[in-house]
């Protein structure tokens, strides 16, 4: 299709959204209590996230959950006071609340469980607080500035669907129907976030003493007996973990990933990690065998497959990338969307000029902390923070066409182009491709959120600016729980934070600084073996696209030999119970797995946060 014949389809679309879903001019949307709601959710939903992504390495979506909460507790104020909470919020506040409770909740931690946590396993000591404050919020600004230019052709012009911000506005809407299911969707979240965080304070806190439970059990009746080899059956991490959290994370994860990590997991734990122990590569030690001596090895298999699956189907996705940079020009003002002083969208849009300015001191603060904390050089810094742009553009249109952001994918291309010019600085390869991944995960949710903002009509410069507000929130929040977690490098690849993001990015790092003469010989077979799957079961999906669900997913596999044994197996529970409630009752199945899922996942993390700083008092 030609420029001629595109140019006034844009501008008549654009122009019929104006008219008739715009309605950012006559209800309330960028308001203290939207801002201060989603400032204190999303706060909470960081917290909850770190604690996920240090035990799975995911990071799960704020937006649904904090609409949920939302509603739920501002209408508990409206009734128990009356009088100064006298009106409801609007579907647009609501929708600014979740715009500045995703900021805060996703956009800020992601950097935490993967290139802050590899550096502490890398170099064996923390970043200075402050540093680690300034590096969190010139990130996610970078990522939320140059997503600008991205918005109005990516949603405006393309109608890109970016999946989860339609969830989102439909959930909002479903919320402010006046209906029942409002009410149901918010009490099954609350109930379930209590049952989690019983679950975990008496698991964790041990409080009272006869409600005390272990955190794992035997697999079977007298399992704690069982050996392999001559070791315990726990010491391989085959047991089952008494935690609710990584269940509900089964449940919204779905069926495809859960058994592939279920059957990854049987063979690198039953299988594979027994017969290196054999062959030397893995101690025998009873001492030392547990889920650290495993991990050591079988990361550089897992971290194989995750790394050449992310890269091969972002490869695959090469017309999405040529579309990507096919319509830099269009970003820009130039072509179809060109800006026009009369175009009444130039009044609620966000102007070029944050973008300009909003991108150059981000990026400069990005380069500054690079320079002076990490050692590494200007040039280097300015071009990861230029090469970060590119790279997100691909990333946003990724999440708008399918729903992912390949934030691991975009992370590793900055890792090999600054392992290829300097090969030995372990620290400038995982701070660098942090920028990229930090950045390129903030961008794809602004635009996320954005999108539930076109479809509800809201104001997107007032969304912005409460997207931006998001950031400080969860920087306060994120940074001083991520020391009170994990005080030390001997915290992390342990059974309570396997943190499986850090240990492919630590891995990746010390691959190109070291090469592969330095690993044990069977580690290099895992290597080609893991990489050889990571290439072949995506081709086998597209070359055979009806077989595919039979297929497991690399992803899956990969991050089942990163993860203990015990994860994998709630995890497919999870999605078994999921499917089946789906199958029996679709209808309830849409309505409330989700939100039980979401309740559980929050209110064991936040519990196990509480425990963490009542043990930290001495208080427990």
């Amino acid at each position: 299709m030609s420029k001629t014949s595109k140019a006034p389809k844009a501008e008549d679309v654009e122009l019929e959204w104006y008219k008739t879903v715009y309605q950012g001019d006559t209800m309330p949307q960028l308001t203290l209590r939207a801002l201060v709601m989603g400032s204190v959710l999303g706060g909470v939903m960081s917290l909850s996230n770190l604690y996920v992504g240090l035990k799975t390495g995911w990071a799960l979506g704020v937006a649904i959950t904090a609409c949920i909460l939302s509603f739920a507790i501002y209408k508990s104020l409206m009734g128990a006071f009356p009088k100064l909470f006298k009106t409801e919020m609007s579907i647009l506040e609501n929708n600014c609340m979740q715009s500045t409770a995703s900021s805060a909740g996703y956009s800020t931690g992601g950097t935490m469980v993967s290139a802050i946590s590899a550096y502490l396993i890398v170099t064996g000591h923390h970043i200075p607080w402050p540093v680690l404050a300034w590096w969190t919020f010139f990130l996610a600004s970078l990522g939320v500035f140059m997503a600008i230019p991205m918005k109005r052709q990516m949603i405006n012009v393309e109608q890109l669907r970016f999946p989860s911000g339609i969830a989102a506005a439909e959930t909002l809407k479903s919320l402010h129907s006046k209906g029942k299911v409002a009410s149901q969707k918010a009490r099954a979240l609350g109930l379930s976030g209590l049952v989690g965080a019983i679950i975990t304070w008496c698991r964790d806190a041990g409080k009272p003493a006869f409600l005390n439970f272990p955190s794992n059990v035997g697999l079977f009746p007298g399992a704690s007996k069982a050996t392999l080899m001559g070791i315990p059956l726990i010491k391989w991490t085959l047991s089952f973990e008494m935690s609710t959290i990584m269940i509900a994370a089964g449940a919204i994860m779905g069926w495809k990933v859960c058994w592939s990590m279920l059957f990854g997991a049987t063979v690198n734990y039953a299988i594979l990690a027994p017969w290196m122990v054999h062959l030397g590569a893995i101690s025998g030690d009873p001492a030392k065998m547990g889920y650290r001596a495993i991990v050591a090895w079988s990361t550089w298999g897992g971290a194989a497959i995750m790394v050449t699956s992310g890269m091969l189907q972002f490869v695959l996705q090469w017309r999405t990338i040529a579309r990507a940079f096919s319509g830099l020009g269009e970003l820009f003002g130039g072509g179809e969307t060109k800006q026009r002083k009369d175009d009444p969208m130039e009044r609620i849009e966000v102007p070029s000029t944050w973008f300009l300015t909003g991108t150059i001191l981000s990026g400069m603060g990005c380069v500054a902390v690079l320079y002076h904390s990490f050692g590494t050089t200007i040039w280097m810094g300015v071009f990861s923070v230029i090469m970060t742009f590119f790279l997100s553009v691909v990333a946003c249109r990724a999440t708008g066409e399918s729903d992912i952001t390949p934030i691991g994918a975009m992370g590793k291309v900055t890792q090999l182009f600054f392992g290829a010019i300097s090969p030995a600085n372990l620290v400038t390869n995982l701070m660098t491709a942090s920028v990229t991944a930090g950045a390129a995960g903030s961008s794809a949710d602004l635009l996320t959120d954005l999108k539930s903002g076109y479809l509800l009509g809201a104001n997107p410069r007032k969304q912005f600016l409460a997207q931006f507000v998001g950031i400080f929130a969860g920087t306060l929040v994120v940074v001083p729980a991520f020391y009170l977690l994990v005080p030390d490098a001997a915290s992390l690849g342990t059974d309570k934070w396997p943190a499986p993001s850090a240990q492919v990015w630590a891995a990746v790092a010390r691959l190109l600084g070291s090469g592969l003469h330095a690993l044990h010989p069977t580690a290099r077979i895992a290597i080609l073996i893991g990489g050889a799957l990571g290439i072949i079961l995506p081709l086998l999906e597209l070359a055979f696209p009806k077989a595919a669900k039979y297929l497991p997913s690399p992803m899956g596999l990969g991050l089942s030999m990163v993860i203990p044994f015990f994860n994998s197996l709630s995890m497919f529970i999870g999605a078994v119970i999921a499917i089946g409630y789906e199958k029996r009752n679709p209808v309830m199945a849409e309505r409330f797995v989700i939100p039980v899922a979401s309740g559980l996942i929050a209110g064991e993390s936040l519990m196990g946060i509480v425990v963490a700083l009542l043990s930290s008092a001495g208080v427990i």
